[in-house]
């Protein structure tokens, strides 16, 4: 029988084991109820068997592909234009437009609490950003008397049936800052706190915007100021990176639900654009963009023209570009040592990015000839060892005889 005490059967045979060891007496194990014990630790615990059979919602996004359901934490240096970017995160969410001018969002109440700004900097900036027909899901708030905590709960309760996204600008205009040897547990608890809240109310979405910390960082995710108790407690985890006066920028996405990407936008008055007409587009362009970083002009073009179309030989680059081949031969030997493109066997170059699928067998095989050193001994009359098999077909001939 389950005690009736406060005491429940774990307490009881805990007491029994030690009154044995104290006094030596024999131990007789109390029998386990069969009745479900609340106070058991392991009550929560569920089988892995349970766990497969069940069904569970999709993932919500407000942003799909970058921002999930849940804590998210957006971070760049100051003054690189994060504001911009979740005002207009904001207005797309609020009238079901276009995120970053291109990826289509389910429409959905908003509360942006803008601390660092008054009601005539967001007036023109809204302005600024062409607004010229509003509605009552955009709600604003410039201070917040109640605390953070109290008013997000609010607007989540008072919205939890149409997945509301909430704009917290920024936690540093909310919170205490937490110093010492426990700082990295305050962090954690109090945003913690933040994500417990938005967990109630499935579907919704919490955005903190934060600053970056000083210094160079090889994980982009180390870049958020503060402890890492701070990134430890958010699901999805946004960076912008963006150079003084330049309109290119990367926004970085890491998430426990979302792919972890990065995507090339730029921005324009205020306005920030995904370079790309998707997601998938504007990964391709960083890519570009990084591929070609401090390069020269006809660097830029040799890189940029194998990104796109290779594997290609040095006269095909030459001919693509209008160069000699040894010109175009020294480029691609250049570019391929820097890593910025890779050499495929025996004078074939392609993208620095691996292949992840193909569109037919004949593609795939293709590519396995291209990427297949050809035999010294086996030379085309035209062309040596430097097979042409898109354009010649003793080329082609040879390289399925020597693969």
């Amino acid at each position: 029988m389950m005690s009736n005490n406060r005491y429940d059967d774990i307490t009881i045979r805990a007491a029994a084991l030690q009154h044995a060891f104290d006094t030596g007496e024999p131990y007789t194990p109390t029998p386990e109820s069969t009745e479900p014990n609340p106070h058991d630790p392991l009550a929560g615990a569920f089988t892995a068997t349970w766990l497969m059979d069940q069904e569970f919602p999709p993932v919500e996004y407000a942003v799909p592909g970058v921002l999930t359901e849940g804590l998210g934490i957006i971070v760049s240096p100051p003054k690189v234009g994060k504001s911009w970017w979740v005002l207009g995160t904001a207005i797309a969410c609020s009238t079901g437009g276009l995120a970053m001018n291109a990826i289509q969002v389910e429409q959905r109440p908003v509360l942006y609490l803008a601390l660092e700004d008054g009601q005539r900097r967001l007036q023109q900036r809204l302005i600024d950003l062409g607004v010229t027909e509003v509605n009552e899901d955009l709600t604003f708030l410039t201070e917040i008397p109640a605390g953070a905590f109290l008013t997000i709960g609010a607007f989540l309760e008072r919205n939890a049936d149409r997945k509301p996204l909430i704009i917290l600008d920024t936690l540093g205009k909310s919170r205490d800052v937490f110093t010492g040897n426990d700082a990295y547990q305050k962090d954690y608890k109090e945003l913690g706190d933040f994500k417990d809240l938005v967990d109630r109310f499935p579907g919704s979405s919490l955005l903190i915007v934060h600053h970056t910390n000083k210094g160079a960082h090889g994980d982009f995710v180390s870049s958020v100021s503060g402890t890492q108790g701070i990134a430890g407690a958010a699901d999805s985890i946004l960076t912008i990176e963006r150079e003084r006066g330049k309109d290119e920028a990367i926004l970085n996405v890491t998430s426990r639900d979302a792919a972890e990407g990065s995507y090339a936008m730029t921005f324009d008055n205020g306005a920030w654009h995904l370079d790309g007409s998707d997601l998938a587009e504007a990964a391709d362009a960083v890519h570009t963009r990084r591929a070609t970083s401090g390069l020269g002009d006809r660097m830029t073009q040799v890189v940029e023209h194998v990104t796109a179309n290779g594997p290609l030989t040095p006269s095909q680059v030459a001919k693509a570009l209008d160069l000699d081949n040894k010109t175009a031969g020294d480029l691609l030997g250049r570019a391929a040592r820097a890593g910025r493109i890779l050499k495929q066997g025996r004078g074939i170059y392609t993208s620095s990015t691996p292949v992840e699928s193909v569109e037919s067998e004949s593609h795939n095989s293709t590519l396995s000839l291209l990427s297949t050193p050809p035999s010294a001994s086996r030379e085309c009359n035209q062309h040596g060892t430097n097979y042409h098999v898109s354009t010649c077909d003793t080329c082609l001939q040879l390289a399925k005889e020597t693969a």
